[in-house]
């Protein structure tokens, strides 16, 4: 046996509120080892008695056994100086002045937990706030770092002697789990109706009125993990009208939640990789297609073949569902374009509106979260991820040396903020529209909140060109030192850097599509190709741009789009002129004669004059509409065909000197005239999008494409691109963060630490 001396293990990344202290003591006691094992602000610490070859044995044991929702950044062992231990224990945790430690975030409750709240004999039954060392609420909880029950809002708790038992019990899977308590001793429920009287109050007289309430048709607000949820019976066509009727919601789908995988399996088609994300330790709302398509069906999805479903992902949402038995409606309890609700005080007051009753707990939170949201590919069943919140934020992994303490402040519409420290870089969750004034505050006070529990400050802050744009502001607010980056080439670095790309040595295509961006000369982007070699980003193409009309009212009338774009395009006028009134096309047209009217080229607002020149839609109701029916008509067009169409919009192997966009709605008006199916009409479309990366992809002799912006939310594309593409390429996509504007701010911080197109030199040359 060679010398004892005294190692040290440090452990960075995800690393705490997961079980690792307990694993590890239990592998120490197991293994003889004496030492030491604590927390701190900087991750991970394992100090303990060993020779050198054993030392790194323990070392390689601790990575490899480390618990499952563990996420190592960093590990490092170090010989320090020689301590004697006689025992193995778990210190106090201590506090740095620098944070490596990333965020923990909120966990869907565990099997185990599951069978307690379910099993009559165990203390924890029907127990809704029931956790353990690898389930329950982190992020939302968490005041500051380390993660200690005395740094989370469950600290007014005391445990009560039970509780405490469990704490220090090293056989327990409870032990040192910072969330524990149980009826005895942890949060209490109450109920308010809606003119804010409290009713009644305790845990499981609340769950009984629920069951009762939701029996009867009623729409209760209740808060959840990441704040307040509206939810319903979805079997009742009456009640989901009503709710639809008093959140103004018309035709936006709500997604539903049901008891479990069975249930789900009676509403939707599910493939194993989609029952992997429904079941998974984040438990997002997953896209799936209907196999039922009733009056209750159509009314939460109007018009869509698609469902939004989820599991109950608490211990309380799986009490209630099946109490209940049956799905229920769970929509995010907020006014509608603000952030969800989730102080009590705010839900009692605002969310009477909508509901019959609010039903509080006094586990405050801390940090509100959405839902998140996934899609799955048909082809390759790959993952897209649409709205990156509860389950997946804060934190992401990267292998990127990080040079300088940068802020990227995000986009308007599905904004996040990113920031780096100590080479790690933090995306925040979903915020959603900043141009609403609850959002913004809710943004600023996340970003002062979250900054402050990293202990950094930002020395660079980077946003969009976009002058109007809240977040532009705020850096501005927030600096004299901010650096513009253009949005179309903030979305390319985004999947380069998750694709570990940046120091390519070959060219890379960036296919960047969404639906707006302001762009280098001032004008509209959104179908853009670049270019990306030798830290340059170049703007190759793009689809010939049309006349903007009224601003943002053109994102949200389909018909404007077909109306700006069709002007030149033969036989169009008879498609168009009965979407409007005298007044109004005489008024448009006018309009559209002026010299000074913005460009746009947005692929967004193709696919909407596609929409309204097929009367699927003409003014949208939500985001995304038209664009979204579109899709599901193409999708039953491929249902029936193979992926790979026969016809095509655009040449194959043309020459391109540009992309002319009247070209493709050419073809688009004469297979309209000609009476061929909508159906038909769509599938072309979204193969023609793809047949012409393809063309831009010969005609630039590039064999490796990346894809990023909003459009490529769209599933059918992507596995259009695989299915006819992926032999012939090597094909990259955003696949930790959306490819919709919330990866801007990820970007925005990485196109600024890797000095893209020189953007530090531009930036000193003019301040």
């Amino acid at each position: 046996m060679g010398k004892v001396n005294t190692y040290h293990i440090h452990l960075s990344g995800i690393v705490q509120g997961i079980g690792f202290r307990p694993m590890l003591y239990n592998y120490a006691i197991k293994n003889s080892i004496n030492g030491l094992i604590y927390n701190s602000s900087e991750g991970l610490h394992f100090e303990f008695n060993s020779n050198e070859s054993d030392s790194k044995k323990i070392f390689k044991d601790i990575k490899f056994y480390a618990p499952k929702y563990a996420k190592i950044i960093n590990a490092t062992l170090n010989k320090v100086v020689d301590k004697k231990y006689t025992s193995i224990s778990i210190n106090n945790s201590k506090t740095e002045l620098n944070n490596s430690v990333l965020l923990t975030p909120d966990f869907s409750i565990c099997d185990e937990c599951i069978e307690d709240i379910n099993n009559i004999n165990n203390r924890r039954y029907r127990y809704p706030f029931t956790t353990c060392n690898t389930c329950g609420p982190r992020y939302s909880i968490i005041n500051k770092l380390p993660y200690d029950r005395i740094n989370t809002t469950m600290k007014i708790f005391k445990l009560c002697n039970d509780c405490n038992i469990e704490y220090y019990n090293i056989h327990d899977r409870r032990y040192f789990a910072q969330t524990i308590s149980c009826p005895n001793c942890g949060p209490t429920m109450k109920v308010y109706d809606n003119f804010k009287n409290l009713i009644s109050e305790g845990n499981e007289v609340t769950l009984n009125f629920i069951k009762e309430q939701l029996e009867k048709g009623k729409i209760i607000a209740i808060k959840g993990i990441g704040g307040y949820l509206l939810i319903c019976d979805a079997t009742n066509v009456n009640t989901i009208k009503t709710l639809r009727i008093r959140k103004e919601r018309q035709n936006k789908p709500f997604a539903i939640m049901v008891r479990d995988i069975n249930q789900a399996s009676e509403y939707a088609f599910i493939c194993d990789i989609q029952k992997e994300q429904l079941t998974s330790n984040y438990s997002p709302i997953v896209l799936l297609k209907k196999k039922v398509n009733n009056a209750a069906m159509e009314e939460i999805a109007p018009g869509l073949s698609n469902i939004c479903i989820m599991l109950p992902y608490s211990p309380l949402f799986n009490i209630i569902l099946k109490d209940f038995d049956k799905p229920i409606i769970a929509t995010s309890g907020n006014i509608s374009g603000s952030p969800i609700i989730y102080n009590d005080s705010d839900a009692i007051k605002n969310l009477s509106q909508f509901a019959d009753f609010i039903i509080t707990n006094n586990r405050d939170i801390v940090m509100p979260q959405d839902d998140s949201i996934v899609t799955i590919t048909n082809y390759k069943k790959q993952r897209i991820i649409l709205r990156r919140s509860r389950g997946m934020a804060p934190s992401f992994f990267h292998s990127l040396i990080i040079s300088d303490k940068i802020l990227g402040t995000g986009a308007l519409l599905k904004s996040s903020f990113s920031f780096s420290e100590n080479n790690n870089i933090y995306v925040s969750q979903y915020f959603g529209n900043t141009d609403n004034y609850d959002t913004q505050i809710k943004y600023k006070d996340s970003l002062q909140y979250l900054q402050k529990i990293v202990n950094t400050n930002s020395q660079s802050i980077c946003t969009d060109l976009h002058p109007e744009y809240y977040s532009n502001q705020l850096a501005h607010n927030l600096s004299n030192n901010v650096i513009k980056i253009q949005h179309h080439k903030a979305h390319f670095t985004s999947v380069l850097a998750e694709n570990n790309l940046l120091e390519s040595t070959e060219p890379i295509l960036g296919v960047i599509w969404d639906g707006t961006g302001l762009g280098d000369d001032n004008q509209i982007w959104g179908s853009e190709f670049f270019v990306f070699e030798n830290n340059l980003m170049i703007r190759r193409y793009c689809f010939d741009s049309f006349p903007q009309l009224f601003g943002d009212k053109m994102s949200k009338e389909p018909r404007l789009s077909a109306l700006s774009i069709c002007k030149d395009v033969l036989g169009s006028e008879p498609l168009i002129r009965p979407k409007f009134s005298d007044k109004e096309w005489a008024l448009f047209n006018k309009v559209l004669r002026a010299d000074d009217l913005l460009k746009v080229n947005s692929m967004g607002r193709i696919f909407d004059a596609v929409a309204s020149l097929l009367n699927i839609c003409d003014i949208q109701n939500y985001e995304g509409e038209a664009a979204m029916k579109l899709q599901l008509l193409a999708e039953s067009y491929f249902e029936h065909n193979s992926l790979n169409m026969k016809e095509s919009y655009f040449v194959k192997g043309a020459h391109l000197r540009r992309i002319p966009t009247v070209t493709l709605f050419n073809g688009i008006v004469k297979d309209i005239i000609q009476k061929r199916s909508n159906f038909f009409i769509a599938a072309k479309l979204h193969f023609s999008l793809v047949q012409i990366i393809e063309i831009v992809a010969e005609n630039t002799s590039i064999r490796n494409i990346a894809f990023s912006g909003g459009v490529f939310q769209n599933k059918l594309i992507v596995s259009l691109l695989e299915e006819n593409l992926e032999n012939k390429y090597n094909l990259f996509f955003n696949n930790q963060l959306s490819p919709n504007d919330e990866n801007i701010s990820f970007g925005q911080l990485i196109y600024y630490n890797q000095n893209i197109d020189n953007i530090k030199d531009l930036n000193t040359s003019n301040n």
